[in-house]
């Protein structure tokens, strides 16, 4: 009476382990934590952009150390630069007199008279070159002259903006705006010219007016084009009223170069153009940042 009963538990055995084995394989993966799966390629891709750049900067400060640190050097080293500029390098916004204050009062100086100059070339650089871009004569007729103009220098055109003016604040200014004005022109023009014809005719369908065809046809399609000359005008700028600066006096950044190419204090002058090229990468960035927001990424970068 007792066999059957004993077989049955026996079978039954084999049966519960199965199912306990079951039961462990059906348990799920646990997930990825954060730090695997967001924060280690983040870091990975960071330290793909700044090492290198890192690692050039330290060569390129080794190799300048070496070679101008030997008695007759015409150049200071780095480490006389530090010594020599470290109140420029340290606080570039002291103040301790009309003329003595810190790099990045000047720079400031320089930028204001930048945001004019190329806020003023951006608004009519655009309208010049929209209403180029529509016509094929007045794009044939006025290209060779545009690219004839560019190629002026900028100190060139100060001689002339100081007859006119007759004042070193709108001369710089317009020395901006006619160093950085011509790129702006040519390629919004090129950008309105190479807008589809498909775009043309659904505006025609639609029966858009001339301000919508500007907003919506004109603007977005051409927005690559008008943003890389954007780009190209705003590092004219940053060249032109450098150079003007340099001539006009005042208290910008160009001043500064040419008053401490006076005093013999090439440390100052080094610091002065590291300032330079930081702030123009900076400017260039900017646009370029703009530009992708506004064009949804297809601005090349």
């Amino acid at each position: 009476m007792n066999m059957p009963l004993r077989k049955t538990a026996t079978a039954d055995v084999p049966a519960a382990a199965a199912a306990a084995v079951a039961d462990v394989l059906r348990l799920t993966p646990p997930k990825p934590s954060y730090l695997k799966m967001r924060l280690v390629p983040q870091l990975t891709e960071l330290a793909a952009r700044v090492i290198p750049p890192l690692v050039m900067l330290t060569l390129i400060l080794t190799v300048w150390q070496i070679l101008c640190m030997k008695p007759g050097a015409t150049l200071p080293a780095p480490s006389k630069i530090w010594s020599e500029a470290y109140d420029l390098i340290v606080d570039p916004f002291f103040v301790a007199g009309p003329q003595d204050i810190g790099l990045g009062w000047r720079v400031l100086t320089s930028l204001q008279r930048v945001a004019i100059g190329y806020g003023l070339a951006g608004i009519i650089g655009i309208l010049l070159g929209t209403i180029i871009g529509q016509s094929v004569w007045a794009m044939r007729g006025l290209d060779p002259v545009f690219q004839v103009l560019r190629t002026i220098s900028p100190l060139a055109w100060l001689p002339i903006s100081l007859a006119a003016f007759r004042d070193s604040q709108p001369s710089a200014i317009f020395v901006i705006f006619i160093t950085s004005v011509w790129p702006i022109i040519i390629n919004t023009a090129v950008g309105i010219r190479n807008i589809p014809q498909d775009y043309r005719n659904v505006a025609a369908v639609v029966r858009l007016n001339h301000l919508e065809f500007f907003w919506k046809i004109m603007i977005p399609s051409a927005a690559p084009y008008i943003f890389t000359g954007l780009r190209i005008g705003i590092g004219l700028s940053w060249l032109a009223i450098v150079a003007a600066e340099m001539l006009t006096g005042g208290v910008g950044i160009g001043f500064f170069i040419w008053d401490a190419w006076n005093s013999s204090r090439l440390s100052d002058i080094v610091v002065a153009l590291v300032y330079i090229g930081m702030v123009g990468f900076i400017l260039d960035r900017l646009v370029a940042f703009i530009a992708t927001i506004v064009t949804r990424g297809t601005a090349a970068n």
